[in-house]
């Protein structure tokens, strides 16, 4: 795992290109994964939704656009640059909030969220431990922690395929498009060393999170988690 420092330089350099390169290296299917993510919640017309590692802020916009009152915070000033101003485009009444700030430090008060939410960004996390226990402290009692990560998926003839492309294929087209030599050779290593969907689902489970779950998507190339944090309505 890089060093926070190194982690924020990295998104920082590449955050001009990252939506067209996200889009082009998974096909679109981002989109619809997002999509999931934003179903898994059920209906947040009206909730009170924090996205952790908001990036460019697409997961904000979805739950915005979906009624949802949201705060989106990132500690990469560039990335968020960007989600301002794609914020401007969105057609709801309800418009996210952006905040810079670490997800092991969430700037947001405690129990104040019915949803907290993070796409591909725990991952990036020194200590992802510690970011579940922080999502929890931001969300209220029966509220749900939800998060999209990628990972490998299984089976003899997708799997070996897939982590040709990954490791491969992709850093190659990141390259190119990114100019930067090390951006999209991070994102392989990194989804390597990420554990299993049931050994997180466990992590998750320890970290005191109740009714967790996890499924599969786009046959496991990602994998959707949820949990409850304990007592209050669900």
């Amino acid at each position: 795992m890089a060093e926070p420092a190194q982690v924020r330089s990295m998104f920082s350099r590449i955050a001009g290109v990252y939506d067209p390169l996200n889009r082009i290296l998974s096909l679109g299917i981002d989109q619809r994964w997002r999509r999931a993510l934003l179903a898994s919640a059920g209906d947040v017309r009206g909730a009170r939704v924090v996205d952790a590692c908001c990036g460019t802020g697409d997961v904000a916009l979805v739950f915005a656009e979906a009624g949802a009152s949201v705060v989106g915070v990132d500690f990469t000033p560039e990335m968020l640059t960007h989600a301002e101003r794609k914020k401007q485009g969105i057609t709801s009444r309800s418009t996210p909030a952006f905040a810079h700030g670490d997800a092991l430090r969430l700037p947001v008060r405690g129990g104040s969220a019915d949803v907290c939410t993070v796409a591909f960004g725990i991952r990036n996390v020194a200590d992802r431990r510690a970011a579940l226990r922080e999502m929890a402290r931001v969300t209220r009692p029966g509220g749900r922690v939800l998060v999209l990560e990628f990972t490998m998926p299984p089976g003899r003839i997708l799997g070996p395929a897939y982590r040709f492309y990954f490791t491969r294929l992709l850093p190659g087209v990141g390259r190119l498009v990114s100019r930067d030599s090390d951006a999209y050779s991070y994102l392989p290593r990194t989804v390597m060393a990420w554990p299993s969907p049931s050994v997180f689902q466990s992590e998750m489970e320890q970290e005191g999170l109740v009714e967790c779950g996890h499924r599969l998507l786009t046959r496991g190339i990602a994998c959707l988690h949820w949990g409850r944090v304990p007592g209050g309505p669900a």
